[in-house]
């Protein structure tokens, strides 16, 4: 009962807050005056001036589309150099060497696609400058861009037989000093308050409570006697040979509340440390946990509200809102009831007590006892829908259908929420894919919004919706074939397979969470799933700004008593139904051989 009341207050807490806040992105959008205005617009018109940005100018679909691909073109090159050159450059207490060319590739690619897939450890890899100056700032400003494209779109829609869509540096400017960058500060607070280390001290050496003993192959003894004075240790009285006393430990420091509060409210994802959201020093309690889960779906929810405002349509945008609320809620219900569940291998027949009477229960396999199933679960369905790719848990450890329920929520190309922007934009070409296959059924020309969908639309629709999946599956089709792409493996058979096709399902869906079991720190898999990240992020951008272009051009179609209603309870269903269908015939044969046949290789 306990793990079902948790499970409804955080749906509860996050349906309460992106209405009003929903409804504040639209005023910002709209140069309306907010309760921030008075403080923050003197800012904004400071940046005008300075940057020499004309606040009137109406771009074309074509240029606003340069500017995405040029100002993020140069934000991956400045990246890559910053890591390149990292060791000689300042902000470098720890005096970490420059980044090796592939790595240094794939994290640039990464960052500036808002993905954020890592697969080193941020303490011991990057500097604070690189961190700071690199990574963050890349959070803010990949997030602001996948924020700007949705209103290029949302402008298509409003515009009646105009080309412009107002200026992608205007977009920019409003949503990072007016939305982000407030939003962050008040996260970052609170972050701060809750234990989360805010700092510019270098890494720091403690002295464990009490000595621990490992084995060569570095794992903890467990019952270890230990004898420091002598330096032996036993087990059971039998002399441990090559064990190791540590007595010390590594303790982590630098800013990191400052980009772990951006790394969620921008559904980047990337972790300060390795171990991501996990980590004590990153999420150290329950009050931490809430503040960053609801943080990395509030503004993709939000957004369904600002959409239907602005489009003078809030029927529609309650419609897209319930149909991505629904498919969270189902999604998070098959991951708890899995995990709670756990499997008949982990209970080996019975030995292993895995109810909920007097403990946790269920799969607690890398899950932190701070947290537990529940907010673990709803961690794991949150971030896997947002595309955002911070983790409090390992999805390696997942039961096969929770570890199921992820991947796919990735595949369906992030549009259960999804990043920000990226995922309202992506759900709105399988709108207007939806409407289209409705008017075929019933000998109608498709409208959406009074404006009509022809081939062009929807010749980039269809390449919208399907980018995600042809990213992974020719991603993950030639790693497969790649020898050495299985000593990258943690494990054999059916898992095995579900590591790698979750990597680049991570990298194809924008997400970056990793299955933890995968070792993808490669020439080969830094650079192909790199290229993945690029290709999926950017051929939706062009498609969503072609779109745009031509909608904008449009005049407006009077509603008749034969238009569609794409705001109705049968809308949602339809809209489901295409979202899951284009999924399932996706990546039905991947999931066959991977999660799927390990579920019931373990329940014979």
């Amino acid at each position: 009962m306990s793990a079902a009341i948790q499970y409804v207050l955080y749906l509860a807490i996050l349906a309460a807050l992106v209405v009003p806040f929903g409804a504040y992105i639209k005023k910002v959008m709209f140069g309306e005056k907010t309760f921030l205005s008075l403080a923050l617009t003197p800012f904004e018109n400071l940046i005008y001036r300075v940057m020499r940005i004309d606040q009137e100018e109406q771009m074309n679909w074509k240029k606003y589309a340069v500017s995405v691909l040029l100002f993020s073109g140069i934000g991956l090159v400045f990246l890559f150099l910053l890591q390149i050159l990292q060791g000689v450059l300042p902000g470098n207490p720890q005096g970490l060497p420059g980044v090796k060319w592939d790595l240094a590739f794939n994290t640039s690619s990464s960052f500036v696609t808002n993905t954020n897939w890592q697969v080193y450890s941020g303490e011991s890899t990057l500097s604070y400058l690189t961190q700071a100056v690199g990574l963050t700032v890349q959070n803010f400003v990949s997030a602001a861009t996948g924020i700007a494209v949705l209103f290029a779109l949302i402008r298509g829609f409003i515009k009646v037989k105009a080309t412009g869509l107002g200026s992608f540096w205007v977009d920019m400017t409003r949503i990072i000093v007016h939305i982000l960058i407030p939003l962050n500060l008040v996260i970052s607070l609170l972050l701060v308050g809750g234990g989360v280390v805010q700092n510019l001290k270098g890494a720091e050496t403690v002295a464990l409570v009490e000595p621990i003993a490992v084995s060569a192959e570095g794992e903890i003894l467990e019952g270890a006697v230990i004898d420091e004075e002598t330096g032996t240790v036993t087990v059971d009285g039998v002399l441990v040979p090559d064990a190791e006393i540590v007595t010390e430990q590594f303790v982590p420091m630098g800013p990191a509340a400052s980009q772990v509060a951006i790394k969620q409210s921008g559904t980047n994802g990337g972790g300060f440390n390795g171990v991501n959201s996990a980590h004590p020093l990153e999420n150290p309690n329950p009050f931490t946990n809430l503040i960053e889960m609801i943080s990395i779906l509030l503004i993709p929810a939000a957004l369904c509200f600002t959409f239907g405002s602005a489009v003078k349509n809030k029927k529609q945008g309650i419609a897209i809102f319930a149909a991505m609320f629904l498919c969270l809620c189902i999604a998070l219900g098959c991951i708890a009831v899995n995990e709670q569940a756990g499997t008949a291998a982990l209970s080996q027949d019975g030995a292993v007590n895995l109810s909920a009477i007097g403990q946790a229960g269920g799969n607690m396999e890398g899950k932190e006892t701070r947290f537990g199933i529940a907010a673990s679960s709803t961690w794991a369905a949150f971030t896997t829908a947002a595309s955002n790719g911070s983790v409090n848990s390992m999805h390696d450890s997942y039961t096969p259908i929770g570890g199921m329920i992820t991947m796919l929520l990735m595949q369906l190309g992030e549009v259960i929420f999804g990043s920000t922007g990226c995922g309202l934009y992506g759900m709105l070409a399988f709108a207007i894919l939806t409407v289209f296959i409705a008017g075929l059924m019933v000998g109608r020309t498709p409208e959406f919004l009074g404006k009509k969908i022809e081939p062009f639309e929807m010749k980039w629709a269809v390449l919208v919706c399907l980018a995600t999946p042809i990213g992974i599956l020719v991603g993950s089709g030639i790693a497969a074939v790649v020898p050495s792409v299985m000593d990258s493996l943690n494990n054999g058979g059916a898992h095995g397979f579900s590591e790698m096709l979750y990597a680049y399902s991570s990298a194809g869906g924008n997400n970056g969470s990793a299955f933890a079991g995968f070792n993808a720190n490669t020439v080969f898999l830094n650079v192909s799933i790199g290229l993945v990240m690029l290709f999926v992020r950017f051929l939706p951008v062009v498609g969503t700004l072609a779109i745009a272009g031509s909608l904008a051009q449009k005049k407006k179609i009077a509603a008749t008593a034969g238009t569609l209603s794409t705001t109705n309870a049968m809308f949602v269903f339809l809209l489901i139904f295409v979202v899951l269908l284009i999924g399932a015939l996706s990546f039905f044969p991947a999931l066959a051989l991977g999660p799927l046949a390990e579920f019931f290789g373990s329940t014979m």
